[in-house]
């Protein structure tokens, strides 16, 4: 929950949702985890283990997960793409979207970040990037995160990013 009362997961599920739309018209076959707000197992692992099977089973070309970022100092913001740190065509998707997220928050210092812990990255057999959109703990972004507009505008520079990615890898 941010510190505007806003719940990530709301967020999130419209964040992905008009990412499909968009790359769905430019003819991109979009599968979604969920589609409504319901947990895909009994606790928090077996969600992430029913996700990570389904990416799996499926092998996209590249599989993104949609978030919400929060830290402890609320001055902390922007957009930032995770990838698993050993795997170069997630490095390299991720750097994609970043510079694609870019565009939407000019000021915003983030860099793509490496991680070996989370648990999608680690346990994904496909290229697999983690894109948090924002920080609900900065107020500022909260209040954008929360508008119709400012999702559109990220939700537009993720397919972008996916878009390019895939077109690098034709």
């Amino acid at each position: 929950v941010g510190i505007n009362g806003a719940k990530e997961k709301e967020i999130n599920l419209l964040i992905a949702k008009e990412i499909r739309r968009l790359l769905e018209k430019e003819k991109i076959e979009v599968i979604m985890v969920r589609e409504k707000d319901e947990e895909l197992g009994k606790s928090k692992v077996e969600d992430l283990k029913y996700r990570v099977k389904i990416m799996n089973e499926v092998s996209p070309i590249l599989a993104v997960s949609i978030h919400q970022n929060s830290y402890h100092e609320e001055n902390v913001f922007g957009a930032q793409v995770f990838y698993y740190q050993t795997s170069t065509e997630g490095e390299k998707a991720a750097g994609i979207i970043q510079d694609a997220l870019q565009k939407v928050n000019p000021d915003n210092t983030k860099k793509i970040k490496a991680n070996n812990t989370y648990y999608i990255l680690k346990k994904t057999e496909v290229p697999t990037v983690i894109v948090e959109c924002g920080f609900l703990s900065n107020y500022k972004e909260a209040q954008k995160l929360v508008t119709e507009d400012y999702q559109k505008s990220v939700a537009e520079a993720v397919a972008e990013g996916i878009l390019s990615y895939i077109k690098e890898n034709e």
